[in-house]
């Protein structure tokens, strides 16, 4: 059981700490990054309730349907809701790059739940390809929605509109690709791999870009 546990929170763990070890101007206070952590791990549970019953009752099913839309939007939107509510206002929320960390922390604290519940449903031997996939997806989906509120907790009128908007809906579309390919196309592996490459790559350029305009 310890292992399994600790195999399911390590991955999310190592993440966050590369995404926090980034902040090279002034890092963020421990105990609010793991307050945004904790509060990423509480959503698991009511998400999958929803997710359960929009199943048992058949509501929103359909292979695109279930990928956009009962797992994309549905998990990107409470991520983001916390983010927004709790932390958007924060006065530790100071500087452009602390979008990432906090966006990585709710991220992160989701999926090191998430991976702990299905290890102990599918065993150990499942824990590389988790961590690989659904975990640093799910922690890259948070630096790119913590980039864009970044970027609108500097910015005024129309342009914070806009930024908060991509803040939503770009890791929602992503999310939704990214289950879509899983779900539906029996040789995922050939896809999921340029994408997930692509997915680091567009996540890094994020962390690379908010840490110049936290510089500035």
């Amino acid at each position: 059981m310890l292992g399994i546990i600790s195999a399911g929170i390590a991955p999310g763990l190592a993440l966050l700490s590369f995404f926090y070890l980034k902040d090279e101007y002034e890092s963020e206070p421990v105990s609010v990054v793991f307050k945004t952590f904790i509060l990423g791990a509480v959503l698991v549970l009511p998400i999958m309730f929803i997710q359960y019953v929009l199943e048992e009752e058949q509501v929103l099913q359909g292979l695109f349907i279930k990928a956009f839309f009962t797992v994309g939007l549905l998990e990107e939107f409470f991520k983001w809701f916390i983010l927004y509510f709790t932390i958007y206002q924060h006065v530790e929320f100071d500087e452009h790059y602390d979008g990432i960390v906090y966006g990585a922390a709710v991220s992160l604290g989701f999926a090191s739940v998430e991976n702990v519940l299905f290890l102990f449903a599918n065993g150990l031997e499942t824990a590389i390809g988790r961590a690989m996939l659904p975990v640093s997806s799910h922690g890259l989906f948070g630096v790119i929605m913590g980039y864009y509120l970044g970027r609108a907790k500097f910015s005024q009128g129309k342009e914070c509109v806009q930024w908060i908007l991509y803040s939503l809906f770009v890791p929602i579309s992503l999310h939704g690709l990214y289950d879509f390919i899983l779900i539906s196309i029996d040789q995922w592996i050939v896809l999921i791999i340029p994408f997930m490459i692509g997915l680091w790559w567009f996540g890094l350029r994020k962390v690379k870009k908010a840490k110049q305009f936290s510089l500035h």
